[in-house]
């Protein structure tokens, strides 16, 4: 089941030069940068309550940040979500008729397990599902 919002995924060209507006502008505080490759892309995370931020810049003219950016600027590029079994998450997606981009999960920011839902078929929201990994 869907837990809670994890983040809010904001397309960037530059999150060096975004970073003033979130911590001067509106007093927030960056707490985790990282990179992603397996998603080509560097990532900086502002935590609101619950919820976080999710700042995305391409590493490569090939991730998919990049594309986004290239067609629609920047802006909000996902809603992520925090489900307790992203497996029977994906496999009910599917099972009702959504488009998956990740049959699977695959890493994410945090080491967490991360799968998304493809706009076409989620009303134009491109949907990540978030989840733990499992400790075998």
């Amino acid at each position: 089941m869907i837990q809670k919002i994890s983040h809010i995924g904001i397309a960037v060209k530059n999150i060096d030069e975004v970073l003033p507006y979130y911590e001067k502008s509106l007093g927030m505080k960056c707490t985790a940068r990282e990179e992603v490759a397996s998603q080509k892309v560097k990532v900086a995370f502002f935590p609101v309550g619950d919820t976080r931020i999710e700042l995305l810049e391409p590493t490569s003219p090939e991730s998919p940040i990049a594309k986004f950016l290239e067609q629609k600027g920047e802006g909000i590029h996902h809603i992520a979500f925090d489900t307790d079994n992203i497996e029977d998450q994906l496999k009910n997606a599917k099972e009702s008729g959504v488009r998956l981009i990740n049959e699977t999960p695959i890493p994410g920011a945090h080491g967490m397990q991360v799968a998304f839902l493809h706009p076409k078929s989620t009303f134009g929201v491109l949907t990540e599902l978030c989840a733990e990994p499992k400790h075998h």
